[in-house]
Order: C-alpha cells, then sequence, then structure tokens
C-alpha cells in the first residue's frame, strides 16, 4: 500500500503501444477498374450469413451478464530458515516450476538511520554497489553477469540496503558468489561515485520543474518535522547530496553490512539445489571488517509542528493544479492493517473509489484521484493525490476534503464493502506469480518483522471485515482536522480563491524559490 516516486529509481519514459483493430466484413474482390465492392451489400450479405449461422440456436445466455465466481483457495509457498556459521539468516521458498530462481539480500538500516547531513547517501551506495568489485571492474563485473544470464542489483529503501539476483537454476552458485561480492566487497571507484551524485543533482534540478515531483517533494516537508527523515526525499536533496564522494559512501556502506543481520532470501524451483553448501560457501565466511560512523536516529516520526497547513507553489501559467492532501498515517506493523485495506480501497484505492466516482466521473474535475496509506517501518504519510484543471482548483480540493471527511461517519455500502473485499482478495494472488515476487514478499516479512502467517491470512481477514471495521478504522486513522493540503499551480488564478476557501492560513512558495 505503498506508494513511491518511479522518479526516484531512476529516468523513466513512458510509452503507449497503440495497436488499431480493424473488423473486415467479408468483402467482394473488387473489380477491374478498381471500385470499393457497396457496403450496403456487404452488410446484408454478412447478416445473413449471421442469421443463417444462429437459427435455432438459444441465445438467452447472452442476456446474463457474468458474474465473479467463489475464490479458488490459495496459500502462499511455504518457506523455510536456517543460520549460516557467521549468523547470516537464510529464508527460502520452494516454487515448483520457476526455473528462474530469485535472492535478496537485505542489510537493514535504511534511509531512515543514515546521518541527516548526509541524506541520499544510502541510496548513492546502493546505486554505486553494482560499479565493479575487488575484483572485477565494472565492466567486468557486468560482462560476468551476462555471461551468467544474471540480473544482479543493488538499492535502499527507508528501511534496509538490499541486493537482489535474478538466474537461472542451473547458474545460481557463480551468480551468488557474484552477488555476495558486489554487497560485501564493492570498490565504489570514485569516479563512478561522482558520475551518479551528478546524476543525482541533475535529477534534483528537472524534479525541481515538474509540478508532479513538486508536490512530492513539498507534501512531506508539509507533513514531517524537518527533523524526521520522511521529511525529505529518499535520495536526498541538493545541500545534503552535494558534498557526497567516496569515502562517504563506502563509509555508509561499512556502517550497514553485517552479516549477523542479514538476511538471504532465495525463492523458486530449489528441487535439488544445494542451498546450504552454497549459502555457507559464498557468504558464511563474510565477517563484519569495518565499523563505519554511526548516527542515533529518531525513534518515531514526527509531525510539522504548524500542524495542518495550507501551501501553495506557484506554477505561472499552469493549466492544471497538482494537489496533495493528507496527514502523517500509520506504520506498516498495526492491528488495523486489514480493515485500512478494505478502507483505502473504498475511498480511492479503486478505479470505482468514493473519490474517483466522484472527483473524475461525476464532476470531471480530474482524470484520475488516488489515495492511499504509505506504511514504513514507522508512520508515512496518508495522501490524496491528484491533477485538476486550474479553474476547479478550489472545487476539487473542497470535495476531496468532504469525501475523506465523511469516511468516518458514513459507512460503506454493502456494494461499496463486498467490490472491495472482491477486489483485493482476488488479485492477491496475482502478486506472487514469478521467483522475484515472492522474493520481495518475503523480505517484506523480514524488514517490518511480521508474523510468519502474515501472508497465508491476508485473504480470510479481508474477507472478514465488516462495515463497522470500515468506519472504526477511519475514526481512528483519519483526522479530517490534521489534514493539509498542497497545490502546485498558477497562484494569480488560484491564491484568492484558495484564501477565500477558509481552509486556514496559506504560505505561498514563490515561483523562483531556490531549489536548495
Amino acid at each position: 500500500m505503498t506508494i513511491e516516486d518511479p522518479a526516484e529509481k531512476g529516468f523513466i519514459t513512458d510509452t503507449t503501444d497503440v495497436t488499431d483493430v480493424v473488423d473486415e466484413a467479408d468483402e467482394q474482390a473488387p473489380d477491374a477498374v478498381g471500385e470499393a465492392p457497396d457496403s450496403a451489400a456487404v452488410f446484408a450479405t454478412t447478416e445473413r450469413r449471421r442469421d443463417t449461422a444462429t437459427d435455432g440456436a438459444d441465445l438467452s445466455v447472452l442476456d446474463q451478464r457474468p458474474a465473479p465466481g467463489v475464490p479458488r483457495d490459495y496459500h502462499f509457498p511455504k518457506f523455510e530458515r536456517f543460520r549460516l556459521s557467521n549468523g547470516l539468516t537464510v529464508v527460502h521458498s520452494h516454487v515448483p516450476g520457476r526455473a528462474l530462481l530469485a535472492a535478496h539480500l537485505i542489510m537493514p538500516g535504511g534511509g531512515w538511520t543514515e546521518p541527516p547531513g548526509q541524506a541520499g547517501v544510502t541510496v548513492l551506495a546502493g546505486r554505486a554497489m553494482p560499479e565493479g568489485t575487488r575484483r572485477l571492474s565494472a565492466i567486468e563485473f557486468i560482462e560476468a553477469s551476462e555471461r551468467l544470464g544474471a540480473e544482479i542489483h543493488a538499492d535502499a529503501s527507508w528501511e534496509s540496503l538490499s541486493a537482489t539476483l535474478e538466474v537461472p537454476r542451473s547458474r545460481f552458485g557463480p551468480a551468488l558468489a557474484l552477488m555476495a561480492d558486489m554487497a560485501f566487497e564493492p570498490a565504489f571507484p570514485g569516479e563512478e561515485v561522482e558520475r551518479l551524485r551528478d546524476e543525482r543533482m541533475n535529477d534534483l534540478l528537472q524534479a525541481w520543474s515538474d509540478p508532479r515531483r513538486r508536490a512530492e517533494r513539498v507534501f512531506p516537508e508539509t507533513l514531517f518535522s524537518p527533523d524526521t527523515p520522511y521529511s525529505r526525499p529518499l535520495a536526498g536533496i541538493q545541500t545534503t547530496v552535494r558534498p557526497l564522494d567516496r569515502d562517504a559512501v563506502a563509509d555508509r556502506h561499512a556502517s550497514l553490512i553485517d552479516p549477523s543481520a542479514a538476511t538471504l532470501v532465495i525463492a523458486g524451483d530449489l528441487a535439488g539445489v544445494p542451498l546450504e553448501q552454497l549459502a555457507e560457501e559464498h557468504l558464511g565466511t563474510r565477517t563484519k571488517t569495518a565499523t563505519g560512523s554511526t548516527w542515533s536516529p529518531p525513534e518515531m516520526a514526527a509531525a510539522n509542528a504548524g500542524g495542518a497547513q495550507v501551501v501553495l507553489v506557484d506554477r505561472p501559467g499552469a493549466p492544471q493544479s497538482e494537489l496533495r492532501i493528507g496527514h502523517i498515517g500509520v506504520p506498516r506493523k498495526n492491528p488495523d492493517f486489514h480493515a485500512i485495506a478494505v478502507l483505502n480501497a473504498i475511498l480511492g484505492g479503486t478505479f470505482n473509489s468514493r473519490l474517483n466516482r466522484v472527483i473524475r466521473e461525476e464532476k470531471g474535475y480530474s482524470y484520475g484521484i488516488h489515495s492511499s496509506f504509505e506504511m514504513r517501518r514507522r508512520s508515512g504519510p496518508f495522501a490524496v493525490r491528484c491533477a485538476v484543471e486550474t479553474a476547479v482548483t478550489i472545487p476539487a480540493i473542497d470535495e476531496t476534503l468532504r469525501i475523506v471527511r465523511d469516511m468516518t461517519t458514513l459507512p460503506p455500502t454493502d456494494e461499496e464493502l463486498n467490490t472491495a473485499r472482491d477486489y483485493l482478495v482476488g488479485v492477491f494472488p496475482l502478486r506472487f506469480e514469478t521467483s522475484s515476487q515472492v522474493a520481495a514478499a518475503l523480505s517484506g516479512l523480514v524488514i517490518f518483522e511480521l508474523p510468519d502467517d502474515e501472508l497465508d491470512r491476508y485473504r480470510p481477514a479481508v474477507s472478514a471485515i465488516s462495515a463497522d471495521d470500515v468506519t472504526r478504522a477511519a475514526q481512528r486513522h483519519i483526522r479530517p482536522q490534521d489534514l493539509s493540503v498542497v497545490v502546485v499551480g498558477d497562484a494569480k488564478e488560484v491564491e484568492g480563491p484558495l484564501r477565500e476557501a477558509g481552509l486556514g492560513e496559506v504560505t505561498l512558495v514563490p515561483a523562483d524559490a531556490s531549489p536548495e
């Protein structure tokens, strides 16, 4: 239920494949002078053939719309654990028929635990890890992985630094050795670290001119206290990224690499794969050889001292306003997790949600609107996101606030409840079709310290959620009085009406504000 800014993962090009499908009737061959057949004759011929084909057939079944059946039973793949001689934990799940194996190495301590003055250093370390090891240069590492048909990457989240591997099962051993070298013995070439740092600096400049990403930058700053890591992007900001160098990245990596605290997750068809032998050979001898700098992060995610705010970021001439509405939400480890999942599906998590029905379908204010509870180890944001035409900015905000507020008092209808539960229950198995998806789900159990049966009891728990459960969850976790509003749009058109709307004192961020 969490939403990540795709730009944080790198540059993305959105492409749409359009395929024109033409229904062709039986056409007569053109005559010698190239005249097309008479369309009325073609239609009459086609209809006669259709009538002949259906003579005497009972077509009453066509009057009955298909209905969803009873969901088939599903159980998340079983998994087991063992420990290596150095204390590293291995979690493995045998998924028959999945010849492409996936392995995730999880090292606790992500963006939340990095020093404030070095925000973004963990992400930079993750991106620099595949740029060569102590034994292989960047090119040699890439060539070695390609010879094995392996995909080997590293990345960071708020909770962890991780290395991932996908490879055919017949080459799992040497690929695991490559991943282990990348994770424990990266070279961090100075020129590559500088290149990746400069890419991030350029990306931040681009984000400043992109209204959607600008809203995503301002929104957490509005919700969270400045000394809370969640108040800034995971990959850092200009003032924290600019001074990062090879030494800072290597020091951060050293502070996180501790085999006794790490977990290796493996999923796929493991029949005949000597897991314990391979894991011990390539990972069991790894040790924590350095300490690195340490910093004590805050225990909780603190709210901005200013409380609920209204922030307008000026973007002169903008035809649309980017809207973000929300407050601090809940952590992933929450007893109301399943009720919140159904609540959010009803509010704004699906196409036929309350927000989308009104804001898109009835009012026509937006192409789409979405709500989410971004659950991390600590309380992430509860957010409503959409873009609307400048002229309807205030009506769209008013309607959104009303719908969110009504969730705490108007119980879901039977149709809303059934649709939300059926959707969540129905799509759940689709999330674990590949080895990589299974490994990612098991990694989530490790990162958030969830019980082993968490994934197996998801569908029964969601199916048991009642309308009263949804209303109680809304009353506990949606606080209308704490909702902050961020608008990125044309202040000349929006500022006056926004102040007159009585939503609270409006803070104006000028168009020429520094990206620092």
